[in-house]
């Protein structure tokens, strides 16, 4: 059985969460979010907590049900707070732009890569090399970071590429000429 999942969530005031079947809907400040959970978890809203419980005695319910809480404390969390990840570009003539609803990375192939961003998501750029990932869902904002950081990740030889903020990048020797 799954200790977390026992734990109910609470809601905050400016939340709103509502169930219909498998898919939790939650409204907040931020935006809304929503999920669907297979049919093994039953989810319940009274009395401004939401409470989970495994519908059978199988593994795969017992698991989902402690999944399925922390899902949607997320879910909660991302509409009041939001999650937020930041990237930095470093190399020489890297560069990124916003071009409507698109973003324009250069990142020293023979083409601009324009990536679509998805709805829900907020892109900042700064310096044109500092970007800045926001959205309710945790999930959403770390796909988008992750597909940023995947045109070119960093290198290990000269350390240029897309990072995310904090990551460590180990560094190799290059060639000696003995």
């Amino acid at each position: 059985m799954s200790r977390i999942g026992k734990q109910p969530v609470s809601i905050p005031d400016k939340v709103k969460v509502s169930v219909n079947g498998g898919t939790v809907l939650v409204e907040g400040p931020k935006g809304k979010v929503e999920k669907t959970f297979a049919p093994v978890v039953k989810v319940t809203v009274a009395d401004k907590k939401v409470t989970f419980a495994p519908t059978d005695d199988s593994r795969f319910a017992k698991a989902m049900y402690g999944t399925a809480r922390s899902v949607v404390a997320g879910m909660v969390k991302g509409v009041t707070d939001g999650y937020v990840k930041e990237l930095e570009i470093q190399g020489v003539g890297f560069k990124a732009n916003l071009k409507g609803s698109q973003l324009d990375l250069a990142l020293g192939y023979s083409h601009p890569i324009l990536m679509e961003i998805p709805a829900g998501i907020k892109l900042t750029v700064t310096d044109q090399t500092k970007l800045k990932v926001e959205g309710a869902d945790k999930q959403l904002v770390g796909a988008v970071t992750a597909e940023i950081r995947g045109y070119y990740p960093p290198e290990p030889y000269k350390g240029k590429g897309v990072r995310i903020v904090g990551e460590r990048v180990r560094r190799k020797e290059g060639k000696t000429v003995a």
